[in-house]
C-alpha cells in the first residue's frame, strides 16, 4: 500500500500526523511493515562487520524504527481516546505482536553483543554526558528485558510478556465495556435533583449521544467516587451510582488481574527477583521496595486517623451513627459549607472551561516560561473536539504543538493523561507534539462548560506532563520528554498545579462566565481551608490503592492469590486501610493504571513524586527569585533534561539538596 501516509514522515507542520488522510485500514499494514523494518534495521546493525562504534551501533539504534513509531502512536493514541469496534479488535490482535516484536528488539543477542562491549569500555570512548546516558540506558533496558537469560529461559520470557499483552488488552476491552454498561440511564430531571441545571443539562445530552432521547445518564468516570455524589439529595440514587461505579469489571477482569499477578510474578523470577514490584522499582528513583514500603506506611497512620475525624464530623452532620461510602462525599459538601461557608457550586460560574485554558493555564505557562500559544484550526486532529494550539518560545521560535482534548464521550477511556504523537529529538530534528485528554462532560451546543475544581486542576496538571514533553531539548528520542522513571514522571505534573490558586493566575482567569465579574476575594482562602478539612478521605483513598498495587505485585511466583474480591479484601485488612466508608481510589477491576499501563508496582510514585513536588513548590515560594527566573531554572535543569540526566540529580540542580518530606506531610496535615 504505498499511499500508507504511515510510510513517509508527514509533511504538516511538525509532522503533526495527517489525520484527514488515515484510515482504519493504514494501520494493520504500517504495524507490519514498521516491524519489519526496525526488524531489518536493527539486523544491520547486529551484522555490521565494522567494530561497534556510538555512531554505528548507538545511534544507528536511535534512527531506526520510524514508520512503527508513527503508526504505534497515533494507533494508540485513538485506542485511548476514540476507540471503536475495528481499533479494540486491532488492539487485541496487534498487542502480543508488539510484545513478540520487542523481546526480538531487546534480546537480539548481535545487538546486544555491540551494546555490551561499548558499556564495557564506556569509560575510554570519550562520549559526552548524553552519549553516556544513551549507551547506559540501552544497556540496563536490555538486561532487565533478559538478554542474559539462556535461550531456553529467553524463550519462556517470551511466552510470558505475549501473554501478559493479550490479557492486558483484553481487561482494557472489558473495562470499556463495563463502563458503559454501568452508567446510570434515568427517567426524570428531578431524578437528578441537586445537580446543577448545567450538569443536568449535560446528562440530557449524554443521553442524546448515547441513544437514550428524552432521559438523563451519568457515564461513570475511572475512578471510584463519582463526582455527583457530592450533589444528588437522593441517597438511594447515591448508593446505586456508587455501587455501579465499586463493581465495574468484576468478575471478569477480576480473573485476568490474578493471571497478570501471577505472569508477571513469574517473570521476575526469571530475571532474578522475588516479585515484579522488586524488578520495577530497581530501575525506578526509589531504588528499592524498602523505600516504598517505608514511606507508604509512613502515612498510613495519621492519614487514617485524620480521615476517622472527619467521618465523625460527617455522622455528626447526618444524624447518624457512622457514616456510609456513598454519603461521604454529600455530607462533606454539607460540613464544607456550614464550616467554611463554601458551596462547591458556588465555584462553577467562575470556572468556565475556555476562560480556564486561556486565561489560566496559558496564562500561567506564559509568566512562568515566557510561552504563547496560538489555535490553529488549520491543522486537523483525529477527532472535532480536539483543538490544535501551535506553541512559541520566549523568543518567538517555534516549540511545538499542543491538542487539547478535553470532553467525554463513550469511545474515551475514562481518566486523563497526556500522550505524545511526535516526541521532540534534535538528532531526528523533530518538534514535540503532545495532548492532553480530559473527560469534562459536554454540555448542549452554545451552553458554557463550568468545571468544578477538581477538573481545573486535573487541567493544570495534565498540563504539566505536556510542558514535560514541549520543554524537552534532548538529541536522542529514548531519552526524550517524559522518558523518565515511573516514579518520576508525575513530579513535573503535580508541581504544575501550584499555579490553579496562585494569586495572580487565579484572578486572571476565576471571573463569572455571563458577568466577567472576578471571584470573591473569600472564596480562595475559604477551598484551601476546606481542602485542608478533605485532606483524611483523599490520602487514605490514594493510599488504599496504592497499596492495592502493591499486594498484587509483591506476590512472589508461584503464590496463587486466590479469588480477586477476596485478595483485595486481605490486602486492605494488611495495611490498615478497610475503612468501608473509604474505598480505594481504584478497585481491581477497573484499575487501568496497573494491569493495562505501565504502572504496576508504579501507583505509589504520585506519591513519592509529591515528596518532590511539595519540596519544589516551597522553593518557588521561598527562593527570592521571580516566578520567571526561577521557571527558566526548573525548565534548563529539569523539565528540558528528559531521561538524558540522573532525575534526582536534576531535582538537586534545581532546589540545591536531597529532598525532605516534610513540606508533604504539612500539606497533608500531617506533620503533627
Amino acid at each position: 500500500m504505498t499511499s500508507n501516509p504511515f510510510f513517509e514522515p508527514s509533511e504538516l507542520p511538525y509532522e503533526l500526523p495527517p489525520f484527514a488522510r488515515l484510515r482504519h485500514e493504514h494501520f494493520l499494514p504500517a504495524f507490519e511493515r514498521g516491524m519489519a523494518d526496525e526488524l531489518a534495521e536493527v539486523a544491520a546493525i547486529g551484522a555490521n562487520p565494522d567494530p561497534p562504534t556510538f555512531e554505528n551501533t548507538l545511534e544507528a539504534l536511535e534512527r531506526s524504527g520510524a514508520i512503527l513509531d508513527r503508526v504505534r502512536r497515533v494507533f494508540f493514541n485513538k485506542a485511548s481516546s476514540d476507540a471503536d469496534e475495528a481499533t479494540e479488535a486491532l488492539e487485541a490482535e496487534i498487542a502480543p505482536r508488539l510484545a513478540a516484536h520487542e523481546d526480538a528488539l531487546l534480546l537480539d543477542a548481535a545487538l546486544f553483543a555491540r551494546i555490551d562491549e561499548l558499556y564495557r569500555r564506556r569509560e575510554e570512548l570519550g562520549l559526552d554526558a548524553e552519549q553516556l546516558r544513551l549507551l547506559e540506558r540501552h544497556h540496563t533496558l536490555r538486561v532487565r528485558a533478559g538478554a542474559l537469560l539462556g535461550a531456553e529461559q529467553q524463550r519462556r520470557l517470551r511466552e510470558l510478556n505475549a501473554e501478559i499483552a493479550t490479557l492486558s488488552a483484553e481487561f482494557t476491552r472489558n473495562l470499556r465495556a463495563a463502563t458503559a454498561a454501568a452508567a446510570l440511564v434515568l427517567d426524570r430531571p428531578e431524578d437528578l435533583a441537586g445537580l446543577p441545571a448545567d450538569q443536568v443539562a449535560a446528562a440530557a445530552e449524554n443521553a442524546k449521544a448515547l441513544g437514550h432521547d428524552g432521559a438523563y445518564v451519568l457515564s461513570l468516570k475511572n475512578f471510584s467516587n463519582q463526582t455527583e455524589l457530592a450533589a444528588l439529595t437522593d441517597p438511594a440514587l447515591r448508593e446505586r451510582l456508587l455501587a455501579a461505579s465499586l463493581g465495574r469489571g468484576l468478575p471478569e477482569n477480576g480473573r485476568i488481574a490474578v493471571a497478570l499477578a501471577r505472569l508477571r510474578a513469574e517473570r521476575a523470577a526469571l530475571l532474578g527477583h522475588p516479585n515484579h514490584a522488586a524488578w520495577q522499582v530497581a530501575d525506578q528513583t526509589a531504588g528499592t521496595t524498602e523505600a516504598v514500603e517505608a514511606m507508604l506506611h509512613r502515612l498510613v497512620t495519621p492519614a487514617v486517623a485524620n480521615a476517622r475525624r472527619e467521618g465523625e464530623a460527617l455522622a455528626e452532620a447526618a444524624g447518624v451513627a457512622e457514616i456510609r461510602a456513598s454519603d461521604w462525599q454529600f455530607y462533606s459538601e454539607r460540613v464544607r459549607k456550614e464550616r467554611f461557608a463554601l458551596d462547591a457550586a458556588d465555584l462553577r460560574p467562575y470556572l468556565e472551561l475556555e476562560r480556564v485554558l486561556r486565561d489560566g493555564v496559558f496564562h500561567a505557562a506564559g509568566l512562568v516560561y515566557g510561552i504563547t500559544f496560538t489555535e490553529r484550526p488549520d491543522l486537523l486532529a483525529y477527532h472535532e473536539d480536539a483543538r490544535v494550539f501551535e506553541v512559541h518560545d520566549a523568543d518567538g521560535g517555534p516549540l511545538g504543538l499542543y491538542i487539547g482534548d478535553f470532553f467525554a464521550r463513550e469511545s474515551k477511556r475514562g481518566g486523563a493523561w497526556m500522550n505524545e504523537l511526535v516526541s521532540q529529538s534534535r538528532l531526528l530534528g523533530q518538534r514535540p507534539v503532545v495532548v492532553n485528554n480530559l473527560n469534562i462532560a459536554k454540555p448542549p451546543a452554545g451552553e458554557p462548560v463550568l468545571l468544578t475544581w477538581d477538573e481545573v486542576t486535573t487541567l493544570f496538571h495534565e498540563f504539566g506532563h505536556a510542558l514535560h514533553g514541549l520543554f524537552s531539548d534532548v538529541r536522542y528520542p529514548l531519552l526524550s520528554g517524559t522518558g523518565v522513571p515511573r516514579d518520576f514522571v508525575e513530579f513535573p505534573s503535580q508541581v504544575n498545579e501550584m499555579w490553579a490558586d496562585w494569586p495572580e493566575v487565579l484572578a486572571h482567569y476565576a471571573r463569572h462566565h455571563l458577568t466577567g465579574e472576578p471571584m470573591p476575594p473569600e472564596l480562595p482562602a475559604r477551598l484551601r481551608e476546606a481542602e485542608n478539612f478533605g485532606e483524611g478521605f483523599r490520602l487514605v483513598e490514594y493510599l488504599g490503592a496504592a497499596l492495592l498495587d502493591w499486594a498484587w505485585h509483591t506476590l512472589p511466583a508461584g503464590q496463587d492469590p486466590g479469588e480477586a474480591e477476596e485478595f483485595e479484601a486481605a490486602a486492605l485488612e494488611r495495611y490498615g486501610l478497610a475503612l468501608p466508608a473509604i474505598p480505594p481510589r481504584y478497585r481491581t477491576g477497573y484499575f487501568a493504571h496497573i494491569f493495562t499501563n505501565d504502572y504496576a508496582a508504579g501507583y505509589y510514585g504520585y506519591c513519592w513524586a509529591e515528596v518532590l513536588d511539595a519540596d519544589t513548590v516551597r522553593w518557588f515560594k521561598e527562593n527570592g527569585l521571580s516566578v520567571r527566573e526561577s521557571g527558566e531554572i526548573f525548565r534548563r535543569e529539569l523539565l528540558s533534561k528528559g531521561g538524558s540526566v540522573d532525575s534526582l540529580g536534576a531535582f538537586r540542580a534545581v532546589v540545591g539538596r536531597d529532598p525532605e518530606i516534610e513540606p508533604l506531610l504539612a500539606r497533608r496535615g500531617l506533620l503533627a
